[in-house]
């Protein structure tokens, strides 16, 4: 596995948990907008991570 795809997974493992944590934080204060980002974000990681596994398996 090359640096590249190393940090791409890793980028977007990070999205999901950023995500994750925005969508906690906003639902715990109240804030529908962060929360909504949040979701948004954890979205995004989800479908790279998803896209980074389908490539993985034809790669084999």
């Amino acid at each position: 596995m090359t640096a590249d795809k190393n940090s791409s997974k890793t980028s977007a493992k990070a999205d999901q948990v950023k995500g994750a944590i925005k969508e906690t934080v906003g639902r715990a204060v109240g804030n529908e907008r962060l929360t909504a980002e949040g979701r948004a974000e954890r979205a995004k990681g989800d479908l790279r991570e998803a896209g980074h596994k389908a490539k993985d398996a034809f790669e084999r």
